[in-house]
């Protein structure tokens, strides 16, 4: 194995263990303990507001011009999001969502500029 490959590993391994930490960490202390029932009902909406503010941002924010407000020149990725919420209100599936979303983007981007 050459010095390289073998950084690589070790690199690989530690950010492996990293990313474990804060995974395994909550798992061992609220094993053992009661989680009050408003804390599960609040949590059911984070992965929802994570996943809205990610596509928000990629469809109305311009990153490379300094996080500009694009407006509705993005009408493939909106038409996509459009076509993504409705998929997803009527199946309640993230998985076909996607699946959708990025064929849906793919057919869009054909027609309208991006």
């Amino acid at each position: 194995m050459t010095e390289q490959t073998t950084e690589h590993l070790i690199l690989i391994i530690l950010s492996m263990l990293v990313a474990l930490g804060p995974r395994l960490i909550p798992l061992r202390v609220f094993s053992t303990r009661k989680i009050p029932l408003w804390f599960n009902e609040w949590m059911k909406y984070v992965p929802v507001s994570l996943f809205t503010a990610l596509v928000v941002k990629d469809v109305f924010i311009d990153t490379n011009a300094g996080y500009a407000f694009v407006g509705l020149r993005n009408t493939a990725k909106i038409l996509a999001a459009v076509i993504v919420i409705g998929v997803a209100y009527r199946t309640r599936s993230m998985g076909l969502s996607v699946v959708l979303g990025l064929a849906a983007v793919a057919l869009l981007t054909m027609a309208f500029t991006v």
